[in-house]
């Protein structure tokens, strides 16, 4: 059964490692070795001085290419720390030497050493905001007593296939030889930063439980948080809130899965569930999933057996390490 899983997997490898090659851009895997414009990619926080009266708020940076960005505003605070929910209002601008300009017929906004200075059309200073670096909470955690060790950075043995990187980095493209039902998984992954691509060119993976049902990864840093984005359980449903961090961050999953059940004769009595935290915020609570598909371009159909945490291999220099697995 494994043989026939791995023949699966590595037939849909090939299908979306080709797919990526839609990516044209580079694909920086190395924040030390990464453009001019990566330094300036990233989250600040501050406050704005309004009439009303003082307000938090956040914006991300997010680096298109060739010294194009975008900035998007959160009132509130960043996603998943404040955020209010409220629409977001996001602006292009470019980069002129060491700073980064945006200008809206209201304002105008300056990012130049890891500082966001926003100014009315007065000239007045509206708002100050610094970078801002987040961690997940969950970053580093310590597999429980009874957990499955599947990736600790010393070699690829539970997995087939399975590529290492010589950093000791587990390579997208793997599938699990152990099969599970009920789990919680720990995963900690990193994305590519690919400034000038799009879409799902731009760091695409994915984790799939059971090799049945993906929740996705992509670069979708400053995105809308589809169901196809980071976080989504893809073509299912998006998730409650983009947690989604800048590229070459490193992100967290932790994923409570319950498997289907079925019946003696086969018929599926209860849906699988899933429980997902995207760098320890809640973004899917108990959401039940299909009984009678799984989700697109998964290598393993519906059914009662147990199936392998699998990788997607979607072209892009997608990277894993610290992953395990608790049966229930």
């Amino acid at each position: 059964m494994l043989k026939k899983h791995w023949l699966i997997a590595m037939v849909w490898v090939g299908i979306f490692a080709a797919a990526g090659l839609r990516a044209k851009g580079p694909k920086y895997t190395d924040p030390n070795h990464a453009d001019a414009d990566f330094v300036f990619q990233g989250e600040y926080v501050g406050k704005l001085t309004l009439p009303q009266g003082d307000t938090k708020y956040g914006v991300q940076i997010v680096a298109l290419g060739q010294g194009v960005f975008r900035a998007v505003g959160y009132w509130g605070g960043l996603p998943g720390a404040g955020w209010d929910a409220s629409a977001r209002r996001a602006v292009e601008g470019r980069r002129k030497e060491d700073s980064v300009v945006f200008a809206t017929d209201q304002v105008t906004v300056t990012l130049r050493d890891g500082t966001v200075t926003i100014t009315g059309q007065d000239g007045n200073q509206i708002g100050r905001l610094k970078k801002t670096v987040r961690r997940s909470p969950t970053l580093g955690k310590k597999p429980p007593a009874g957990a499955l060790v599947l990736f600790n950075g010393k070699n690829t043995d539970a997995w087939a296939p399975g590529r290492m990187t010589p950093a000791g980095l587990l390579m997208e493209g793997a599938t699990s030889k152990e099969k599970f039902q009920d789990q919680t998984v720990h995963l900690e992954f990193r994305l590519p930063y690919q400034p000038e691509d799009r879409g799902q060119g731009r760091g695409n993976s994915g984790v799939y439980l059971q090799g049945r049902y993906e929740v996705q990864m992509l670069d979708s840093f400053g995105l809308d948080g589809k169901d196809n984005e980071c976080g989504g359980i893809y073509t299912i449903k998006a998730p409650d809130v983009n947690m989604c961090f800048p590229p070459l961050s490193w992100q967290t999953y932790d994923i409570k899965f319950t498997a289907a059940r079925y019946n003696a004769r086969g018929k599926c009595t209860a849906p699988p569930k899933f429980t997902v935290r995207h760098n320890g915020v809640l973004i899917h609570d108990n959401v039940q999933l299909p009984t009678n598909r799984s989700t697109r371009a998964a290598p393993v159909k519906p059914g009662p057996e147990p199936g392998p945490l699998f990788l997607q291999n979607h072209g892009c220099p997608v990277r894993y390490k610290n992953i395990w697995v608790l049966k229930k």
